[in-house]
């Protein structure tokens, strides 16, 4: 049996927003976007890694009460979630383009044990961490 995690998932409050986001800003592609009722299930994925998904999931039904949801809004608003982690080949490049695009950074590219790297945050609060992939010896 083949075993291994495909899919992880983001609080968001609006999906349409974050769609946007997560395809015109960091150049993601939706995988998934399916609704039943007000329910949606909406996914992107990097176009280099067909087998891994970001699910971008609105707190509530059926999963949380409103309560819950409210509190997940909230936390993930103070960017209290584990940040992301976005490999890039050029950190400075990237950086650029995005922020060219509107992107909030909360950490301009530093260079940092061996490689360069800068943080983020989508427009829910989400934090990301923008790696610089190491360069390989031929």
């Amino acid at each position: 049996m083949s075993q291994g995690i495909t899919m992880m998932g983001v609080y968001v409050d609006d999906q349409d927003e974050a769609l946007a986001f997560y395809v015109d800003k960091l150049g993601l592609r939706v995988q998934a976007d399916v609704r039943n009722g007000s329910y949606r299930w909406l996914t992107v994925q990097h176009p280099e890694q067909p087998g891994f998904e970001l699910g971008l999931i609105m707190p509530g039904p059926p999963t949380h009460d409103e309560a819950t949801a409210r509190t997940l809004r909230a936390m993930v608003a103070k960017g209290a979630m584990p940040p992301l982690i976005l490999s890039v080949a050029d950190c400075r490049a990237s950086h650029a383009r995005m922020r060219a695009l509107g992107v909030e950074f909360t950490q301009e590219p530093i260079e940092r044990f061996g490689t360069v790297d800068a943080g983020f945050r989508d427009p829910f609060g989400n934090g990301w961490k923008m790696i610089q992939l190491r360069a390989t010896k031929p």
